[in-house]
């Protein structure tokens, strides 16, 4: 078990990026899946690009508030901070978004069309174009990854000025905690003198009738 954690400790955001990368897949082809059963759309030509443009769009606004929160875990402030890297983070899926519509009716023109016929709970599902889908998707996670990760949510390492200063301000945190300490001291010091002092005095006062 404490292998498994440090595993996914090492890895955790590879891991989590696959499975929100499993689960916006899901999102896009669940959408163009119910487009085109409501709308009785086809699985070629501009019918199968429309159905794969709107299901790209559900995708993208899912997977920019799973990626920002739960893979890379961003934190951003402030409203500009955060819609500049939402838009970095269109930009990015545009490029790919690019590919994820236009691919899959390229490889449908080369031949790729076949579907996919599963039985779920008793009832036959055929998706159409199938495996022209999933061979994009795979192409797409991958790009859509190294953008996430060199581009939109990039983590800036620290300038030389910003480890300076941070420098600077330990060893003053530092120079403040031990002059505070010092001080401490001191008083400690000076109240048991003093209390020596009294202590001493009160041993060397005569005793009430000690005169003759």
């Amino acid at each position: 078990m404490n292998k498994i954690k440090e595993l996914f400790k090492k890895y955790r955001e590879v891991i989590m990026y696959l499975i929100f990368g499993v689960a916006t897949t899901l999102v896009n082809w669940v959408t163009a899946y119910v487009i085109q059963k409501v709308f009785n759309l086809s699985g070629e030509g501009v019918e199968f690009t429309i159905t794969n443009a709107i299901a790209w769009i559900v995708a993208v606004l899912f997977a920019f508030f799973t990626n920002k929160k739960y893979v890379f875990e961003s934190k951003t402030v402030g409203a500009k901070a955060y819609f500049t890297e939402m838009g970095k983070f269109i930009g990015a899926r545009l490029a790919t978004g690019a590919i994820e519509i236009s691919l899959p009716t390229a490889l449908v023109s080369l031949g790729l069309k076949q579907s996919l016929n599963v039985t779920v709970l008793g009832k036959s599902l055929n998706y159409k174009s199938f495996w022209a889908k999933a061979v994009t998707s795979v192409i797409v996670i991958i790009l859509n990854y190294v953008f996430s990760k060199l581009f939109v949510f990039r983590k800036k390492k620290p300038s030389e000025d910003d480890v300076t200063d941070s420098v600077a301000a330990e060893e003053s945190n530092a120079e403040a905690e031990a002059a505070e300490s010092a001080a401490e001291n001191e008083a400690a010091v000076t109240e048991n003198s003093d209390a020596a002092e009294e202590t001493a005095a009160e041993k060397t006062k005569p005793a009430d009738g000690g005169e003759i």
